[in-house]
C-alpha cells in the first residue's frame, strides 16, 4: 500500500469536483471549490476521521468495498479506479461476468435526478450507485460482499428487508426478483456469482425456492411501488427500469408526478436530507 500517493490521488480528485457533480448545493459559506472532507465521508458511507486519516496517510488499509464506494463518489473513470486499487494495495477488479464500475456520466445522472430516486444496479440486484433521494428512501443498499450484496438475497433472507414495501404488494414484488435472477442465470448460470447467489437462495428461503420453480422469466416489472416509510409514512412512486448498453445494468428511477402529495413527500425527505449534510 502507497499510502502516501493514495492520499496525494485522493486529494487532488476532491478538489477537482465540484458540489454539483454529485448532486449538493455549494452554499453561501463555500470557500473552496472542491467537496469538503466531510462531504466525501458522508457520501461514501465512512466517518470523517477515517477519510481524513486516508488524505493524510496514516490509514490502515481500505477495504475493497470502501475502495468501491470511494470511486463512485470522486466519479473516477475505470483506469482511476483500477489505479486506486493497486495504490490501496488491492489488485484491480475482475473484469470477468457482469462489472461493479458505473460509468460516471451515468453517476452524473443520478445526481441531477433531485426530485427522483435513483439508482444503478447489476443483473444479480446489487446495488452500485443511489443517489441521496435514493439513500433516504430505501436506505444505504451498498456495501454487502458476496452474495450478501443483492438485493434479491436481502430481501428473501434479512429479517425487516420488506417491510418497506405494503405487505399486499410483497407477493408481486418477490416474483419480479425471481424472474429477473432466473433471465440472468439463463445468460450467466456458469459463473460463480449468479451460481453462488441462486443456491443460497434455493437452500435458505422456501419462498425463493417456491417461485424459482414456476420457471418464470421476463415478467413484466411494476409501474408502481408503494412504500411505508417512517420519517413520512405512506408514498406511491411511479417506477421506470431503463437497461444500460453494457455490462449488465440497470438504471431505476422512482418519481412522482408534480403537485402530488407522493410529489411533496419525496421532496420533504430531500429536504430532511440536505439538512442532514450540513449538520
Amino acid at each position: 500500500m502507497d499510502r502516501e500517493a493514495l492520499a496525494d490521488f485522493l486529494l487532488r480528485r476532491r478538489n477537482e469536483l465540484k458540489p454539483s457533480d454529485v448532486g449538493l448545493t455549494a452554499g453561501p459559506r463555500r470557500r473552496a471549490p472542491g467537496l469538503r472532507r466531510e462531504e466525501v465521508a458522508q457520501l461514501t458511507g465512512m466517518s470523517v476521521d477515517y477519510y481524513a486519516r486516508l488524505e493524510q496517510g496514516r490509514s490502515p488499509q481500505p477495504s475493497t468495498q470502501m475502495l468501491r464506494a470511494l470511486a463512485r463518489t470522486l466519479r473516477l473513470s475505470r483506469d482511476e479506479g483500477d489505479h486506486l486499487h493497486r495504490l490501496a494495495g488491492h489488485p484491480a477488479p475482475d473484469r470477468v461476468g457482469s462489472s461493479s464500475h458505473v460509468r460516471p456520466v451515468l453517476l452524473h445522472v443520478l445526481d441531477q435526478l433531485n426530485e427522483c430516486a435513483a439508482f444503478v444496479c447489476s443483473d444479480t440486484d446489487e446495488v452500485l450507485a443511489q443517489n441521496r433521494l435514493s439513500v433516504l428512501l430505501q436506505g444505504d443498499l451498498s456495501g454487502r460482499t458476496g452474495v450478501e450484496a443483492s438485493a434479491t438475497y436481502r430481501w428473501f433472507i434479512e429479517p425487516g428487508a420488506q417491510d418497506l414495501i405494503r405487505a399486499e404488494d410483497r407477493p408481486e414484488h418477490s416474483r419480479v426478483r425471481v424472474a429477473d435472477l432466473r433471465a440472468t442465470w439463463s445468460r450467466r448460470h456458469h459463473d460463480a456469482d449468479v451460481r453462488d447467489l441462486v443456491d443460497v437462495l434455493l437452500a435458505r428461503s422456501p419462498e425463493f425456492a417456491r417461485i424459482w420453480e414456476r420457471h418464470e422469466v421476463g415478467v413484466k416489472h411494476l409501474q408502481h411501488k408503494r412504500f411505508v416509510h417512517p420519517r413520512v409514512g405512506e408514498l406511491t412512486v411511479d417506477c421506470e427500469t431503463l437497461a444500460t448498453d453494457e455490462d449488465g445494468q440497470r438504471l431505476v428511477i422512482l418519481g412522482a408526478p408534480a403537485g402530488t402529495e407522493d410529489h411533496g413527500k419525496l421532496q420533504l425527505l430531500r429536504v430532511l436530507g440536505e439538512q442532514s449534510l450540513e449538520v
